[in-house]
């Protein structure tokens, strides 16, 4: 356990160093977030009602770009061998990299929307869990299909059905069409899905990396 918290330290180092992947992740959100009003036009009450789920597409799309570098790196140079040999649990390497992806593209990602916004508010709630959701199971997708061929292509096929209740759930909770019961609902409903990940995901990912290490 004690090398747990220096893994993290060194994938947000990493990451820093090759900030160019978390720039094209927020850059990517924002292109995708502006593309859908020029799609759908620019009637205010129209992207008002859609902006909830624009904004959670964009975060699901956003956060797939770096995953097939978050294991593929140290795979490919030897680093995982040397990480499953640490004593470290491969459980926890996989939820140690669920954090550090999540620090450096979810959380980002809730920043730059904090604006000064009333219906904001329930939106920026609900990335929290929801963005922490989607690091967890992009972490596990990338740990099973590391070493597959064709993985870059396995990799969304795998992931992006399992985040469909993220994108329901985050969205409901922002909608301004619900009432307030109902956007405390799906609240709690995304809250019980991370719930439900947060053990799963890392076991599925430490099953993964012992795969690929044998």
């Amino acid at each position: 356990m004690n090398a747990f918290f220096p893994l993290i330290a060194r994938e947000i180092r990493l990451a820093l160093r090759h900030g160019s992947d978390t720039t094209a992740a927020l850059l990517f959100f924002l292109v995708v977030t502006a593309l859908f009003p020029l799609a759908i036009g620019p009637e205010p009450a129209a992207l008002a009602r859609l902006a909830p789920g624009i904004i959670w597409v964009g975060a699901l799309l956003a956060a797939l770009l770096p995953l097939e570098r978050l294991f593929g790196a140290d795979y490919e140079d030897g680093a995982l061998d040397l990480l499953l040999l640490s004593g470290l649990p491969p459980s926890l390497i996989g939820l140690a990299k669920a954090i550090s992806h999540w620090l450096t593209t979810g959380l980002p990602l809730a920043i730059m929307l904090h604006l000064p916004a009333n219906s904001l508010t329930p939106l920026l709630i609900g990335l929290l869990p929801g963005t922490l959701t989607l690091s967890l199971l992009g972490t596990a997708g990338s740990a099973i299909v590391l070493g597959a061929r064709r993985g870059a292509v396995l990799l969304p096929i795998l992931v992006l059905p399992l985040a469909v209740p993220v994108v329901i759930f985050g969205a409901g909770a922002a909608d301004p069409a619900q009432s307030p019961a109902g956007r405390t609902q799906s609240l709690l409903l995304e809250a019980a899905f991370f719930m439900f990940c947060l053990p799963i995901c890392p076991l599925a990912a430490g099953a993964g990396l012992r795969a690929a290490g044998e």
